[in-house]
């Protein structure tokens, strides 16, 4: 397999499209042969970010990059920032509105689930700039 680049744009207006761009990462990785258990962790990771991206940022755009070797996955957005990237990363901790707390999403384990299902996440994040979010899946 030589590299394969993918494109998404998310649309930070429209929460029942949210996870579309995973579930297309899903199919083209199933295409390329990729193991069951490496497609969950990208797409779990993928999803999560996707939803932040939702929640917080108002869209953005995911690039992904598939190798013999990973699945390189960039998340950018022009969202507020996140203030505190430590904060962010505890389980439960959220800034979430209630509005999409009763939606059922905002319980706080976007960030954290990203870093557990991936094996690299690096986050770059400047106040009232945006936020990019990189990740990386190894498949061998």
């Amino acid at each position: 397999m030589n590299s394969f680049k993918v494109q998404y744009k998310v649309d930070g207006e429209d929460f029942s499209a949210a996870g579309d761009a995973s579930r297309k990462l899903k199919k083209v990785l199933q295409n390329l042969g990729i193991s069951p258990q490496i497609i969950r962790k990208a797409t779990v990771a993928m999803y999560e970010g996707e939803i932040n991206m939702v929640i917080h940022a108002d869209g953005g755009v995911i690039d992904a990059e598939i190798t013999p070797d990973k699945i390189h996955i960039f998340l950018r957005d022009k969202g507020p920032g996140i203030p505190d990237i430590a904060l962010a990363m505890t389980e439960g901790y959220s800034t979430a509105s209630n509005n999409v707390r009763e939606l059922g999403f905002g319980a706080g384990m976007g960030l954290p689930n990203m870093e557990k299902y991936t094996d690299y996440m690096n986050i770059t994040t400047q106040i009232g700039v945006g936020t990019t979010i990189e990740m990386i899946v190894n498949i061998v």
